[in-house]
């Protein structure tokens, strides 16, 4: 089947999934969640101050009209403004996916290099002692808690040594990348050890298969075995490991954002369920579900590129 069409197909597709999962958000927001006019007023709130703020969000209006309206939130991305704050949700998005990406995407790319890159070096030293250093080393990255990371990292190398800012942000080049290297270092080392185990478990399944017994028999080196054969055969499952991350990093990081201080979008989800702001985490949960559905087609097209053998149906 042509690239073209499958894109097409699935982005057909899209459709009722994307229907389905503004039915789920409805009812999740608007029948099961608790009155935002009770949220608001408080337990002392009159019947027609209730009735009033109703009136000014939209929440008297039929169910089936206010369920269209997530519908037509999910396919125009306007999503509204927000009950907090007043703003324009879609313009709090853009204002926050800046400082977001700021973090995650160095984030992304250093964990992911480091990751596959170590990953090859155990694989080809396996069972020695650089091998089961760093395994040790990602078991223990592994099992020391994110937020212990954090706040330590904070104390150390913020306040005790001085060598990073502990909180804050400034938009503009270069004027962030003091704000954000020491959150990107400490999540480096939070994802280290996961990514790290991940990689090098595929690497050696790959390690072990016949034909790269084949190639040794041939002579070629293990440089050439590890580089030109295992890890371009080992790239279907790395791709979906990294591909899978890319939506988390447009959301942003919730915990690096608030305990930063970071104006992202992690933090704004954190206002908006601490303030009960229905409308913008009804549209980051929106914006999740576009994301995960757009890149699982760009995974499965990934396929095809790293193995020819594959075939969109």
């Amino acid at each position: 089947m042509n690239i073209y069409t499958y894109i097409f197909r699935r982005l057909l597709y899209m459709i009722p999934v994307l229907l389905g999962v503004c039915l789920i958000i409805f009812v999740l927001f608007n029948l099961v969640a608790p009155d935002p006019a009770l949220l608001k007023l408080g337990k002392h709130g009159t019947v027609e101050q209730i009735a009033q703020i109703n009136h000014e969000l939209g929440l008297d209006r039929p169910l089936w009209v206010q369920y269209l309206d997530t519908v037509k939130s999910a396919f125009t991305l306007d999503f509204g403004r927000s009950w907090a704050t007043q703003q324009d949700i879609l313009e709090m998005i853009k204002l926050g996916a800046l400082p977001s990406l700021s973090i995650t995407g160095p984030l992304f790319l250093i964990s992911t290099i480091l990751s596959i890159a170590l990953a090859l070096l155990v694989a080809f030293y396996r069972g020695k002692l650089i091998d089961r250093f760093v395994l040790l080393l990602s078991i223990a990255g592994m099992s020391i808690p994110s937020l212990a990371v954090v706040l330590f990292g904070q104390w150390f190398f913020g306040y005790y040594l001085s060598w990073f800012e502990i909180s804050g942000y400034e938009s503009g080049f270069p004027e962030f990348i003091p704000y954000v290297i020491l959150p990107v270092f400490l999540y480096v080392f939070v994802n280290f050890g996961a990514d790290t185990r991940f990689y090098r478990t595929v690497i050696l399944d790959e390690v072990y298969q016949d034909y790269v017994r084949t190639a040794r028999s041939k002579g070629l080196s293990e440089t050439v075995i590890m580089f030109k054969h295992v890890l371009k055969n080992s790239m279907i499952p790395i791709l979906t490991q990294i591909i899978i991350q890319i939506p988390f990093l447009i959301l942003g990081l919730l915990f690096a954002e608030t305990f930063f201080s970071i104006p992202g979008l992690g933090a704004m989800i954190v206002n908006a369920v601490n303030n009960s702001d229905f409308p913008v985490i009804k549209a980051m949960a929106i914006l999740s579900s576009i994301f995960f559905m757009l890149f699982g087609i760009l995974t499965d097209v990934a396929y095809t590129l790293v193995d020819p053998r594959m075939r969109l149906k």
